[in-house]
Protein backbone atom coordinates (compact mmCIF):
# COMPACT_ATOMS: atom_id res chain seq x y z
CA UNK A 1 0.00 0.00 0.00
CA UNK A 2 2.82 2.37 0.85
CA UNK A 3 4.40 1.76 -2.56
CA UNK A 4 1.10 2.44 -4.32
CA UNK A 5 0.64 5.65 -2.35
CA UNK A 6 4.08 6.81 -3.48
CA UNK A 7 3.32 5.89 -7.08
CA UNK A 8 0.05 7.83 -7.04
CA UNK A 9 1.84 10.79 -5.44
CA UNK A 10 4.45 10.70 -8.21
CA UNK A 11 1.76 10.89 -10.88
CA UNK A 12 -0.24 13.53 -8.99
CA UNK A 13 -3.42 11.43 -8.89
CA UNK A 14 -5.69 12.48 -6.05
CA UNK A 15 -6.28 10.12 -3.15
CA UNK A 16 -9.09 10.83 -0.67
CA UNK A 17 -8.85 9.90 3.00
CA UNK A 18 -12.51 9.56 3.97
CA UNK A 19 -13.06 9.28 7.71
CA UNK A 20 -15.65 9.66 10.40
CA UNK A 21 -15.48 12.62 12.78
CA UNK A 22 -12.82 11.47 15.23
CA UNK A 23 -12.94 14.63 17.39
CA UNK A 24 -9.37 13.74 18.27
CA UNK A 25 -6.69 16.46 18.38
CA UNK A 26 -3.87 13.94 17.96
CA UNK A 27 -5.58 12.17 15.06
CA UNK A 28 -6.01 15.56 13.38
CA UNK A 29 -2.26 16.18 13.72
CA UNK A 30 -1.42 12.70 12.41
CA UNK A 31 -3.67 13.24 9.39
CA UNK A 32 -2.11 16.66 8.75
CA UNK A 33 1.40 15.15 8.88
CA UNK A 34 0.29 12.35 6.53
CA UNK A 35 -1.10 14.87 4.03
CA UNK A 36 2.17 16.84 4.25
CA UNK A 37 4.09 13.70 3.20
CA UNK A 38 1.54 12.86 0.48
CA UNK A 39 0.27 16.22 -0.82
CA UNK A 40 -2.00 14.50 -3.34
CA UNK A 41 -4.08 13.18 -0.42
CA UNK A 42 -7.18 15.12 0.61
CA UNK A 43 -8.87 14.48 3.96
CA UNK A 44 -12.67 14.54 3.85
CA UNK A 45 -14.89 13.97 6.89
CA UNK A 46 -18.14 12.08 6.40
CA UNK A 47 -20.92 11.88 8.99
CA UNK A 48 -23.64 9.43 7.98
CA UNK A 49 -25.97 11.48 10.20
CA UNK A 50 -25.02 14.88 8.92
CA UNK A 51 -25.18 18.30 10.53
CA UNK A 52 -23.30 19.92 7.67
CA UNK A 53 -25.76 22.82 7.29
CA UNK A 54 -25.47 23.77 10.97
CA UNK A 55 -21.68 23.37 10.83
CA UNK A 56 -21.40 25.55 7.72
CA UNK A 57 -23.63 28.20 9.31
CA UNK A 58 -21.64 28.25 12.56
CA UNK A 59 -18.35 28.44 10.67
CA UNK A 60 -19.64 31.32 8.53
CA UNK A 61 -20.97 33.13 11.61
CA UNK A 62 -18.19 32.50 14.15
CA UNK A 63 -15.15 31.38 12.14
CA UNK A 64 -14.93 27.93 13.80
CA UNK A 65 -16.32 24.66 12.46
CA UNK A 66 -18.48 23.31 15.24
CA UNK A 67 -21.98 23.23 16.67
CA UNK A 68 -23.27 25.78 19.13
CA UNK A 69 -23.76 24.34 22.60
CA UNK A 70 -26.91 25.02 24.62
CA UNK A 71 -27.65 25.06 28.35
CA UNK A 72 -31.43 24.79 28.51
CA UNK A 73 -31.36 25.08 32.30
CA UNK A 74 -30.83 28.82 31.73
CA UNK A 75 -33.81 29.17 29.40
CA UNK A 76 -37.05 30.89 30.36
CA UNK A 77 -38.44 30.65 26.82
CA UNK A 78 -37.57 28.03 24.19
CA UNK A 79 -38.78 28.18 20.61
CA UNK A 80 -37.93 25.13 18.52
CA UNK A 81 -38.63 24.98 14.80
CA UNK A 82 -38.22 21.38 13.72
CA UNK A 83 -35.49 20.55 16.26
CA UNK A 84 -36.03 17.51 18.49
CA UNK A 85 -33.46 18.68 21.03
CA UNK A 86 -34.72 16.17 23.61
CA UNK A 87 -33.93 13.43 21.10
CA UNK A 88 -30.72 13.10 19.08
CA UNK A 89 -30.66 16.58 17.55
CA UNK A 90 -27.02 17.63 17.04
CA UNK A 91 -25.77 14.78 19.20
CA UNK A 92 -28.38 15.01 21.94
CA UNK A 93 -27.67 15.23 25.67
CA UNK A 94 -29.82 18.30 26.29
CA UNK A 95 -32.61 16.61 28.25
CA UNK A 96 -30.93 17.02 31.65
CA UNK A 97 -30.54 20.79 31.36
CA UNK A 98 -34.04 21.15 29.96
CA UNK A 99 -35.62 19.22 32.83
CA UNK A 100 -34.02 21.47 35.49
CA UNK A 101 -36.08 24.48 34.45
CA UNK A 102 -39.27 22.52 33.86
CA UNK A 103 -39.91 22.14 37.57
CA UNK A 104 -42.21 24.93 38.78
CA UNK A 105 -40.33 27.19 41.20
CA UNK A 106 -42.26 30.00 42.86
CA UNK A 107 -44.95 29.48 40.27
CA UNK A 108 -42.56 29.79 37.30
CA UNK A 109 -40.91 27.42 34.86
CA UNK A 110 -39.58 27.63 31.31
CA UNK A 111 -42.06 28.04 28.46
CA UNK A 112 -41.60 25.83 25.40
CA UNK A 113 -43.02 26.37 21.88
CA UNK A 114 -42.50 23.56 19.36
CA UNK A 115 -43.22 24.01 15.64
CA UNK A 116 -42.81 20.63 13.93
CA UNK A 117 -44.15 18.31 11.23
CA UNK A 118 -44.03 15.02 13.14
CA UNK A 119 -44.52 14.25 16.81
CA UNK A 120 -41.21 14.17 18.65
CA UNK A 121 -39.98 13.85 22.23
CA UNK A 122 -39.59 17.63 22.32
CA UNK A 123 -43.05 18.18 20.89
CA UNK A 124 -44.58 15.83 23.45
CA UNK A 125 -42.96 17.87 26.24
CA UNK A 126 -43.82 21.31 24.87
CA UNK A 127 -46.34 23.73 26.37
CA UNK A 128 -47.45 24.65 22.87
CA UNK A 129 -47.00 22.17 20.02
CA UNK A 130 -47.89 23.67 16.65
CA UNK A 131 -48.02 21.31 13.63
CA UNK A 132 -46.21 22.84 10.64
CA UNK A 133 -44.93 21.38 7.39
CA UNK A 134 -41.24 21.77 6.48
CA UNK A 135 -42.17 24.55 4.03
CA UNK A 136 -44.21 26.32 6.70
CA UNK A 137 -41.33 26.01 9.17
CA UNK A 138 -39.05 28.04 6.87
CA UNK A 139 -41.71 30.72 6.59
CA UNK A 140 -42.20 30.72 10.37
CA UNK A 141 -38.46 31.16 10.92
CA UNK A 142 -38.31 34.08 8.48
CA UNK A 143 -41.23 35.84 10.18
CA UNK A 144 -39.76 35.12 13.60
CA UNK A 145 -36.49 36.78 12.56
CA UNK A 146 -38.40 39.78 11.20
CA UNK A 147 -40.46 40.13 14.37
CA UNK A 148 -37.43 39.91 16.67
CA UNK A 149 -35.16 42.25 14.70
CA UNK A 150 -37.85 44.66 13.49
CA UNK A 151 -37.19 44.26 9.77
CA UNK A 152 -39.94 44.02 7.16
CA UNK A 153 -40.34 40.99 4.90
CA UNK A 154 -42.82 40.08 2.19
CA UNK A 155 -45.33 37.26 2.44
CA UNK A 156 -47.66 36.23 5.20
CA UNK A 157 -48.44 33.38 7.56
CA UNK A 158 -51.67 31.47 7.89
CA UNK A 159 -53.86 32.96 10.61
CA UNK A 160 -53.52 29.95 12.91
CA UNK A 161 -49.73 29.89 12.66
CA UNK A 162 -49.44 33.67 12.99
CA UNK A 163 -51.33 33.81 16.28
CA UNK A 164 -49.10 31.10 17.77
CA UNK A 165 -45.95 32.75 16.44
CA UNK A 166 -47.03 36.13 17.84
CA UNK A 167 -47.38 34.47 21.24
CA UNK A 168 -43.91 32.90 20.91
CA UNK A 169 -42.37 36.24 19.86
CA UNK A 170 -43.93 37.98 22.85
CA UNK A 171 -42.49 35.32 25.17
CA UNK A 172 -39.05 35.56 23.57
CA UNK A 173 -38.92 39.34 23.94
CA UNK A 174 -40.09 39.11 27.55
CA UNK A 175 -37.39 36.54 28.37
CA UNK A 176 -34.63 38.54 26.65
CA UNK A 177 -31.22 36.95 27.21
CA UNK A 178 -32.89 33.94 28.81
CA UNK A 179 -34.62 33.08 25.53
CA UNK A 180 -33.34 30.76 22.83
CA UNK A 181 -34.35 29.60 19.35
CA UNK A 182 -33.23 26.29 17.82
CA UNK A 183 -34.02 24.65 14.50
CA UNK A 184 -33.57 21.36 12.71
CA UNK A 185 -34.04 22.80 9.22
CA UNK A 186 -31.19 21.39 7.13
CA UNK A 187 -30.29 24.57 5.27
CA UNK A 188 -27.31 26.84 5.86
CA UNK A 189 -29.42 29.99 5.47
CA UNK A 190 -31.96 28.81 8.03
CA UNK A 191 -29.25 27.89 10.54
CA UNK A 192 -27.57 31.27 10.09
CA UNK A 193 -30.89 32.98 10.83
CA UNK A 194 -31.20 30.97 14.07
CA UNK A 195 -27.70 32.03 15.16
CA UNK A 196 -28.50 35.63 14.26
CA UNK A 197 -31.70 35.58 16.33
CA UNK A 198 -29.87 34.21 19.37
CA UNK A 199 -27.11 36.79 18.91
CA UNK A 200 -29.72 39.57 18.69
CA UNK A 201 -31.35 38.29 21.89
CA UNK A 202 -27.89 38.02 23.54
CA UNK A 203 -28.99 34.55 24.57
CA UNK A 204 -27.24 33.13 27.64
CA UNK A 205 -28.56 29.71 26.66
CA UNK A 206 -26.43 29.44 23.51
CA UNK A 207 -22.68 29.03 24.00
CA UNK A 208 -20.60 29.85 20.93
CA UNK A 209 -17.27 30.13 22.78
CA UNK A 210 -16.91 26.40 23.48
CA UNK A 211 -18.74 24.73 20.59
CA UNK A 212 -19.38 21.02 20.22
CA UNK A 213 -16.85 19.31 17.94
CA UNK A 214 -18.66 15.98 17.75
CA UNK A 215 -19.41 16.34 14.03
CA UNK A 216 -17.22 17.82 11.32
CA UNK A 217 -18.72 16.36 8.15
CA UNK A 218 -18.96 18.41 4.97
CA UNK A 219 -21.76 17.38 2.60
CA UNK A 220 -20.35 19.30 -0.38
CA UNK A 221 -16.94 17.64 -0.10
CA UNK A 222 -18.48 14.19 0.39
CA UNK A 223 -20.70 14.71 -2.67
CA UNK A 224 -17.63 15.62 -4.73
CA UNK A 225 -15.85 12.45 -3.57
CA UNK A 226 -18.85 10.27 -4.44
CA UNK A 227 -19.02 11.80 -7.92
CA UNK A 228 -15.28 11.32 -8.47
CA UNK A 229 -15.45 7.67 -7.36
CA UNK A 230 -18.39 6.90 -9.64
CA UNK A 231 -16.82 8.77 -12.60
CA UNK A 232 -13.46 7.11 -12.14
CA UNK A 233 -11.59 10.40 -11.83
CA UNK A 234 -10.19 9.58 -8.39
CA UNK A 235 -6.88 7.78 -8.01
CA UNK A 236 -7.46 6.15 -4.65
CA UNK A 237 -9.68 6.00 -1.59
CA UNK A 238 -8.81 5.23 2.02
CA UNK A 239 -11.75 4.88 4.42
CA UNK A 240 -11.68 4.76 8.22
CA UNK A 241 -14.67 4.49 10.56
CA UNK A 242 -17.21 4.86 7.73
CA UNK A 243 -19.19 2.52 5.48
CA UNK A 244 -20.39 4.74 2.62
CA UNK A 245 -21.28 1.76 0.43
CA UNK A 246 -24.08 1.12 2.93
CA UNK A 247 -25.00 4.56 4.24
CA UNK A 248 -25.00 6.54 0.98
CA UNK A 249 -28.23 6.73 -0.99
CA UNK A 250 -26.40 5.41 -4.07
CA UNK A 251 -24.15 3.05 -2.14
CA UNK A 252 -24.18 0.27 -4.73
CA UNK A 253 -22.95 2.56 -7.50
CA UNK A 254 -20.33 3.92 -5.10
CA UNK A 255 -19.11 0.39 -4.30
CA UNK A 256 -18.80 -0.42 -8.00
CA UNK A 257 -16.72 2.71 -8.46
CA UNK A 258 -14.45 1.78 -5.54
CA UNK A 259 -13.66 -1.56 -7.21
CA UNK A 260 -12.24 0.26 -10.25
CA UNK A 261 -9.90 2.62 -8.37
CA UNK A 262 -6.11 2.26 -8.57
CA UNK A 263 -6.01 1.97 -4.77
CA UNK A 264 -8.70 1.34 -2.18
CA UNK A 265 -8.09 0.63 1.49
CA UNK A 266 -10.75 0.15 4.15
CA UNK A 267 -9.91 0.32 7.85
CA UNK A 268 -12.70 -1.67 9.46
CA UNK A 269 -13.68 -3.93 12.35
CA UNK A 270 -15.44 -6.29 9.94
CA UNK A 271 -15.99 -7.08 6.28
CA UNK A 272 -18.69 -4.51 5.70
CA UNK A 273 -19.98 -3.34 2.31
CA UNK A 274 -17.15 -0.85 1.74
CA UNK A 275 -14.49 -3.31 2.88
CA UNK A 276 -15.80 -5.96 0.48
CA UNK A 277 -15.46 -3.51 -2.41
CA UNK A 278 -11.91 -2.47 -1.46
CA UNK A 279 -8.60 -3.98 -2.57
CA UNK A 280 -7.17 -3.98 0.95
CA UNK A 281 -8.96 -4.41 4.28
CA UNK A 282 -7.01 -3.24 7.34
CA UNK A 283 -8.36 -4.85 10.50
CA UNK A 284 -8.61 -2.37 13.36
CA UNK A 285 -8.99 -3.26 17.06
CA UNK A 286 -12.13 -2.86 19.12
CA UNK A 287 -12.28 0.42 21.05
CA UNK A 288 -11.69 -1.48 24.31
CA UNK A 289 -8.34 -2.54 22.84
CA UNK A 290 -7.38 0.92 21.66
CA UNK A 291 -5.83 4.22 22.71
CA UNK A 292 -7.49 7.49 21.86
CA UNK A 293 -7.89 11.14 22.75
CA UNK A 294 -10.92 13.35 22.27
CA UNK A 295 -12.08 16.94 22.30
CA UNK A 296 -15.85 16.69 22.02
CA UNK A 297 -16.25 20.26 23.27
CA UNK A 298 -13.68 22.98 22.71
CA UNK A 299 -11.27 23.08 25.65
CA UNK A 300 -12.46 19.78 27.19
CA UNK A 301 -10.05 16.90 26.52
CA UNK A 302 -10.37 13.20 27.33
CA UNK A 303 -8.20 10.10 27.08
CA UNK A 304 -9.24 6.54 26.22
CA UNK A 305 -7.07 3.65 27.40
CA UNK A 306 -7.28 0.02 26.32
CA UNK A 307 -8.75 -2.35 28.89
CA UNK A 308 -7.13 -5.42 27.28
CA UNK A 309 -4.38 -6.17 24.80
CA UNK A 310 -5.57 -6.73 21.20
CA UNK A 311 -6.89 -10.25 20.83
CA UNK A 312 -6.17 -10.48 17.10
CA UNK A 313 -3.65 -9.21 14.55
CA UNK A 314 -5.01 -5.68 14.32
CA UNK A 315 -3.57 -2.18 14.21
CA UNK A 316 -5.12 1.20 14.85
CA UNK A 317 -5.72 3.48 11.88
CA UNK A 318 -3.52 6.16 13.45
CA UNK A 319 -0.58 3.75 13.89
CA UNK A 320 -0.72 2.87 10.19
CA UNK A 321 -0.81 6.53 9.11
CA UNK A 322 2.20 7.23 11.32
CA UNK A 323 4.11 4.39 9.65
CA UNK A 324 3.15 5.56 6.15
CA UNK A 325 4.33 9.05 7.11
CA UNK A 326 7.74 7.70 8.07
CA UNK A 327 7.32 8.08 11.84
CA UNK A 328 8.57 5.44 14.26
CA UNK A 329 6.22 6.62 17.02
CA UNK A 330 3.21 4.63 18.15
CA UNK A 331 -0.20 6.27 18.46
CA UNK A 332 0.20 6.27 22.25
CA UNK A 333 3.52 8.07 21.96
CA UNK A 334 1.98 10.55 19.52
CA UNK A 335 -0.84 11.31 21.98
CA UNK A 336 1.60 11.84 24.83
CA UNK A 337 3.85 14.08 22.74
CA UNK A 338 0.95 16.11 21.34
CA UNK A 339 -0.64 16.69 24.75
CA UNK A 340 2.65 17.69 26.36
CA UNK A 341 3.45 20.15 23.58
CA UNK A 342 0.06 21.72 22.86
CA UNK A 343 -2.05 21.76 26.04
CA UNK A 344 -1.38 24.89 28.06
CA UNK A 345 -1.10 24.30 31.80
CA UNK A 346 -0.63 20.53 31.58
CA UNK A 347 1.80 19.80 34.41
CA UNK A 348 1.94 16.01 34.51
CA UNK A 349 1.18 13.40 31.86
CA UNK A 350 0.90 10.70 34.54
CA UNK A 351 -1.74 12.74 36.38
CA UNK A 352 -3.89 13.32 33.32
CA UNK A 353 -3.45 9.69 32.31
CA UNK A 354 -4.77 8.72 35.74
CA UNK A 355 -7.67 11.18 35.64
CA UNK A 356 -8.60 10.48 32.02
CA UNK A 357 -9.52 14.07 31.23
CA UNK A 358 -8.14 17.59 31.16
CA UNK A 359 -10.03 20.87 31.22
CA UNK A 360 -8.11 23.65 29.54
CA UNK A 361 -7.96 26.89 31.48
CA UNK A 362 -7.61 28.87 28.26
CA UNK A 363 -10.79 30.76 27.41
CA UNK A 364 -11.61 32.13 23.98
CA UNK A 365 -14.37 34.23 22.49
CA UNK A 366 -15.84 33.43 19.09
CA UNK A 367 -17.29 36.72 17.87
CA UNK A 368 -20.41 36.80 15.73
CA UNK A 369 -19.49 37.75 12.17
CA UNK A 370 -22.98 37.87 10.74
Amino acid sequence: VGAKLKALAATGKEVVLLTQTFASPTTSKIVSDFVAVFPNVKHVTYDSVSDSAALDAFEDSFGVRGLADYDFSKADTIVSIGADFLGDWQGGGYDSGYSKNRIPTNGRMSQHFQFEANMSLSGASADFRIPATPAQQKNILAHLYAAITGITISGSLEAGLKSKLDKAVKALKAAGSKAVVVSGIQEVGAQKIVLAINHYLQSEVMNADTPRLIRQGNDAEVSAVVTAVKNGTLGGLITAGVNPALTLADGKAFAEGVKKLDLSVAFSLKEDETALASQYVAAVPHYLEAWGDYEFKAGSFALAQPTIRPLFDTKQFQDVLLAWSGSTNSYYEAIKSNWNSTLEGLSSWNTVLHDGFYQSGITSSNYFQG
